[in-house]
């Protein structure tokens, strides 16, 4: 009997947590894909993400019909943190990342590889205030949530750094994505780090941006991930995948208000609310991915190493990550050998 599921009253969060709910039987029936690779059976490739407007475009390929006949399954997750326990665990052959995750899960020696930049955020990512607090260094004393991941925790660094301030000089509260919304409204926050499409609601309803990803250009990053196993058995599906995907966004780009229109359910906003998140990531085609991924000077390898070098230096990587080794560019360069 699946778990039960306690359904918020937030019609957001409500939706979250019933995805977060189907995921978990998702996940359960496709735990078995990664032995199921043989010459008689051609599994459905799991892919998972968490709620965000940069990995879109894959379910607007899905609601364009563009997956039909593709072995592919799209696992909705609550957070980031459930891609990766999946990913490390073989219940997902691919999902979508940070790259600072990708990394995390690259010094735990999982094998898995960057085949695709997703999103390079470039004002999405944020640590919003209530309407009290003027600038950062007011965050001193205050109760700032932040989710428990890799990207939490390396905005918030870059934030109070920014501020002058520690750790110490702030109450931290771990908040799963799913609470967000609903820490805010009960006042068990007084900051908050979060991310589209949480950050539109919230800026819609009074919050104040102090500082965004914007002030940390290029560095967070949302990319596509596969394990070995994904690579070995199902590279032709993750072929298909991408190109679905660059459909999707030739989609997005020529007829911009259907797009939004499929878009905005799954996540919870107005077309005018997604038109601005959107509005602050970049989504790179499949050139501009040959230019990120493929080639001795990849700019993504080079971003890669500097952010692996600025986590080690605030505790975040606890060893040595070659990123260079980290990049698959076969699909970027047409080859799914």
């Amino acid at each position: 009997m699946p778990p039960s599921v306690h359904l918020p009253a937030d019609p957001l969060a409500r939706c979250i947590g019933w995805r977060r709910f189907c995921a978990i039987l998702a996940l359960a029936g496709s735990a078995a894909w990664l032995t199921a690779c043989g010459p008689r059976y051609d599994p459905p490739l799991a892919v998972g993400t968490n709620t965000w407007t940069g990995y879109e475009p894959l379910y607007l390929a899905r609601d364009l019909g563009l997956h039909d006949g593709l072995p592919v399954r799209l696992v909705e997750l609550g957070s980031t943190t459930q891609s990766m326990d999946a990913l490390r665990t073989g219940q997902l052959g691919m999902a979508g990342l940070t790259l600072d995750e990708a990394l995390t899960l690259a010094q735990e020696g999982i094998a898995l590889k960057v085949v695709w930049v997703m999103d390079v955020s470039s004002g999405a990512d944020a640590l919003v205030v209530r309407p009290g607090l003027a600038d950062l260094s007011d965050l001193r004393g205050s109760k700032v949530g932040v989710e428990q991941t890799a990207v939490g925790a390396y905005m918030l660094q870059a934030a109070l750094r920014m501020a002058g301030l520690a750790s110490a000089d702030i109450t931290v509260v771990p908040l799963p994505m799913d609470e967000h919304l609903s820490a805010w409204r009960d006042g068990r926050v007084d900051a908050l780090v979060t991310f589209d499409p949480v950050l539109q609601v919230l800026r819609g309803s009074g919050a104040k941006v102090l500082f965004d990803s914007r002030e940390i250009p290029g560095e967070i990053v949302d990319v596509l991930v596969a394990r070995k196993e994904a690579l070995d058995c199902c590279s032709q599906h993750i072929a298909q995948l991408l190109q679905a995907h660059q459909r999707a966004l030739g989609h997005l780009a020529t007829a911009r208000e259907d797009a939004l229109q499929r878009m905005t359910p799954r996540l919870g906003l107005t077309p005018a609310e997604m038109d601005a998140a959107l509005g602050g990531i970049e989504l790179p085609d499949a050139a501009a991915n040959r230019t990120l991924l493929s080639g001795p000077n990849a700019r993504l390898a080079n971003s890669a190493q500097r952010l692996a070098a600025n986590m080690r230096e605030q505790g975040l990587l606890h060893r040595a990550v070659d990123a260079a080794s980290l990049i698959d560019d076969r699909f970027v360069r047409g080859n799914t050998r």
